[in-house]
């Protein structure tokens, strides 16, 4: 819940509030429990799909999303009625819903908090986007270290089942929705949706290639949407609001409101709720400032795996098209926010042993750059490197950008040449010796 201006602009220096659509239910007493959600308009939207006499059109729902303009909440921003749309009609195939709660981009926090204060809302979007895509059962795939997240859904599914809200014949519609909460087993790699979908049929978790489309071929092989948490959670909302209600949230081109995940050296770190296109300098304003006055350094947009932008970029509407045109992603809205105390190196170092240790290994460049990276970066930040290092580890991130089987690759080369495009010579100051190491060789004895 969080205070934003709803037309920001670069100039704008004070914030105005915002009425709070995804976190509306965070601070009221049980907010988890469905009956607080019934409370505060919980299953309303749900009542007015399938409830009474005649059901709404699928087709209609799917028209409503797009004419929203929703974009996916996971990284990649695809517009949510549009990937509705592309499940073949009338094929005699079953039809999936699949949830990635796989939450594991370094920095991104949003939906563990939401599963957490208000899963009902997640239950109600499930219900509401497997209708429209006539989908007989929905799987939500939840992170494996999310035990308390993965708990409060489970009680969630069950309470709406002894409600009637699932199960056979839904409010008595005629549409019958199982919905199964999956726990991982950790592994970032799931995260991306093709690896989750091999995880959920009971294989190892590894990217498939494509096409096939999850659309066409996903889950058991049946066309499936994959759609992330916060996508789901907007949806009974906009049943609620109607598009144009929700298009007067945001940006043109990003409507509506957003939870961004601030962490790092900000007074006050955690999640706000904002309008799309809002600006980093009015949420670390939200947030109280930077921590002790010490200035911002840089900062990613959306987790370690976007493109790093610095103090120039504070006033870059974050929203999908604005933060893209300025050379990064919004990706997961993860704002990880460093102060000028901190070694840009060591911090692509720390990023880049997390990249090696969640590589599924499928493919070379991923499998063997992300080692060799590690072991440069290594020489670096203990002050053993040379400017040769350094042009190495340039070649080696663009050979594996756009060349590993997933984005996993990508993610790994990011930091890398991002950080080299604007603090370059932070490196070059560590192996000619004008910096100290940042890290002694003794520490990294034993370290893998």
């Amino acid at each position: 819940m969080a205070m934003s201006d709803e037309s920001p602009t670069p100039a704008a220096a004070a914030v105005a509030p915002l009425t709070p659509v995804l976190t509306r239910r965070w601070a009221s007493p049980r907010s988890w429990t469905i009956g607080t959600y019934e409370q505060l308009d919980g299953y309303t939207a749900l009542k007015s799909v399938l409830g009474g006499p005649s059901p709404a059109n699928p087709d209609q729902l799917i028209e409503l999303m797009k004419n929203s303009g929703l974009r996916g909440r996971g990284g990649a921003g695809f517009p949510t009625g549009l990937k509705w749309s592309f499940l073949p009609q009338g094929d005699g195939k079953p039809h999936y819903l699949v949830v990635n709660a796989d939450e594991g981009e370094p920095g991104t926090c949003k939906d563990i908090p939401l599963m957490m204060a208000d899963p009902h809302s997640l239950i109600e979007g499930c219900i509401i986007t497997s209708y429209a895509i006539r989908a007989p059962f929905c799987a939500i795939y939840v992170r494996g270290e999310a035990i308390h997240a993965l708990r409060r859904l489970t009680v969630a599914v069950n309470e709406a089942k002894a409600k009637g809200y699932l199960g056979k014949n839904i409010l008595g519609s005629g549409f019958d929705l199982e919905i199964v909460v999956h726990a991982g087993a950790g592994a970032y790699i799931c995260g991306e949706e093709t690896a989750l979908l091999d995880s959920l049929e009971g294989r190892r978790g590894q990217p498939r290639l494509k096409p096939p489309f999850p659309a066409v071929a996903g889950l058991y092989a049946c066309p499936t949407v994959v759609n992330n948490v916060e996508t789901i959670c907007s949806v009974p909302p906009i049943v609620l609001g109607g598009a144009e209600w929700y298009r007067s949230l945001g940006t043109e081109k990003s409507p509506g409101p957003k939870i961004y995940s601030l962490s790092g050296h900000v007074t006050r770190p955690g999640q706000y709720e904002a309008p799309m296109g809002t600006t980093l300098r009015q949420l670390i304003e939200m947030a109280g400032g930077m921590q002790g006055g010490i200035p911002l350094k840089f900062f990613t947009p959306g987790g370690s795996s976007t493109p790093i932008f610095t103090p120039e970029h504070l006033d870059v509407p974050l929203s999908f098209d604005d933060v893209a045109a300025a050379g990064s992603m919004l990706g997961t809205t993860a704002l990880m926010c460093f102060n000028e105390t901190v070694s840009v190196p060591w911090a692509v170092w720390k990023w880049l042993e997390f990249y090696k240790h969640e590589s599924c290994g499928k493919c070379t460049p991923c499998r063997e750059g992300t080692g060799w990276l590690v072991q440069i970066l290594r020489r670096v930040v203990t002050g053993e490197g040379t400017m040769a290092d350094l042009d190495t580890l340039a070649d080696a991130a663009s050979n594996i950008a756009g060349r590993s089987f997933c984005a996993l690759g990508d993610a790994a080369a990011t930091p890398i040449l991002s950080s080299f495009k604007y603090f370059r010579s932070d490196f070059e100051d560590l192996v000619t010796g004008r910096t100290a190491p940042v890290v002694s060789t003794h520490d990294l004895v034993g370290a893998h």
